[in-house]
């Protein structure tokens, strides 16, 4: 039996950042804001990297990581301290720029700075949160959670659709495995596609092994990860229907404030992005959008 039919929405998720446009929508930087001389560092390189590759790329970091493993885990420099860094790396690289929020009161003044907001995997159920982002009129990126399935997802969309705001995406980052383990369900492309959801794929969180018990988990208690699967996973994703990807991106992975264990190198990522951009090109003549009859 062929899968039903959707019309997929197509709209810009940030200027020149077009989800179901001809051109791959790709979502990058750091984790975390770690200062402002390293964020910039960051953008800088993943502008000159989208410019070599001809991709429509939107930088995200975050203000705040308020989920972490441990009370002893860097979070980041704030609300004021982030937007204001998030500003200069708008004006210094001519980067649309996204961030997550974490509580309705952030919102506002998040999206006078930030192109789009992002709803955290934890909190994609928050009605009160997935409003406020939305009443902004900003696009939303509602992180699927973890213990979410993919016919859940409607639900969230439909509550930041209530708000007539039609530009919501949601980006998939595996679902929980047994204990300290993600696995990504391909199926889920085609399954959200059926429900009319944009989807992009995270590749680095869906490489996590979350909780300090895990794989590599580092020494104050941070998630571990398995950084060498992102080639196979992020291939796999495109060619099942991701309408974009998703991927964390730092100059040193190694001595990275949060999630070293699954952030790329700039030189890593750009090889990547290279194979999944001639993926989704030779994807084009195929009903990529799950526009099957």
């Amino acid at each position: 039996m062929p899968p039903k039919s959707a019309t997929l929405p197509t709209f810009e998720l940030a200027p020149g950042v077009v989800v179901g446009g001809h051109r791959l929508p790709v979502i990058a930087g750091p984790c975390v804001i770690e200062s402002e001389e390293r964020t910039l560092e960051t953008a800088r390189l993943l502008a000159a990297m989208a410019l070599r590759l001809r991709v429509p790329l939107l930088f995200k970091s975050s203000f705040d990581k308020a989920n972490r493993s441990s009370l002893a885990s860097f979070r980041g420099p704030g609300l004021a301290e982030g937007l204001r860094t998030l500003a200069r790396v708008k004006k210094e690289t001519g980067l649309p720029v996204l961030t997550d929020v974490h509580e309705p009161a952030q919102c506002a003044a998040a999206a006078e700075v930030c192109d789009a907001l992002q709803i955290p995997a934890f909190l994609c159920r928050q009605t009160d949160l997935v409003l406020a982002a939305a009443a902004t009129g900003r696009p939303v990126n509602i992180k699927k959670g973890q213990f979410m399935a993919p016919d859940d997802m409607r639900r969230a969309v439909d509550k930041a659709r209530s708000t007539g705001n039609d530009r919501v995406t949601v980006t998939e980052r595996g679902v929980s495995f047994g204990y300290h383990n993600l696995v990504v369900d391909m199926r889920g492309f085609a399954m959200m596609h059926e429900d009319g959801i944009a989807v992009i794929y995270d590749v680095t969180h869906s490489l996590q092994l979350p909780g300090p018990g895990s794989a590599g988990a580092g020494e104050k208690g941070e998630s571990g990860g398995l950084s060498r699967y992102a080639e196979p996973l992020a291939r796999a994703a495109v060619a099942a229907g991701a309408d974009g990807v998703f991927l964390e991106v730092h100059p040193d992975p190694p001595h990275a404030l949060s999630d070293a264990a699954v952030q790329l190198a700039p030189a890593r990522a750009e090889a990547l992005l290279a194979s999944l951009v001639a993926l989704h090109e030779a994807l084009r003549g195929q009903p990529s959008r799950q526009e099957v009859a």
